[in-house]
């Protein structure tokens, strides 16, 4: 191994992981889609809300191991906005609401969940 290659990998190594409070954002906001009703476009096709947020939750997992995760913007941002294959935006529709993007969606979904009281 070159000084080089052992320093890159000791920089990866040191690179700061999701807080936790991210990380529970993170999960609250695929159970909130998981459990929305939704339908979720992706390259497309529509998908229910459980195999939506199943997709964005392996989005999530491989930005983590990659340690570019760091809050729940960053998710919404890398993972929650649209295709990393074929660069289409993910789009959502709602029962009873207008057809949104899936960005719009998720910021909407991280302002309620913040503004939630903490629970005891």
């Amino acid at each position: 191994m070159t000084l080089w290659t052992g320093l890159v990998l000791a920089l990866i190594g040191l690179a700061p992981a999701a807080a936790p409070q991210a990380d529970a954002e993170i999960e609250q906001l695929l159970q909130a889609l998981r459990t929305s009703g939704c339908r979720f476009q992706r390259n497309g096709a529509w998908y229910d809300a459980p195999k939506a947020a199943e997709h964005l939750g392996m989005k999530r997992d491989a930005l983590q191991r990659s340690h570019r995760l760091h809050s729940a913007e960053d998710f919404i941002r890398l993972a929650g906005t649209g295709s990393s294959m074929s660069g289409k935006p993910y789009r959502v529709a709602c029962p009873g609401a207008p057809e949104v993007g899936s960005q719009a969606w998720l910021e909407a979904a991280l302002r309620r969940i913040r503004e939630k009281p903490a629970g005891p």
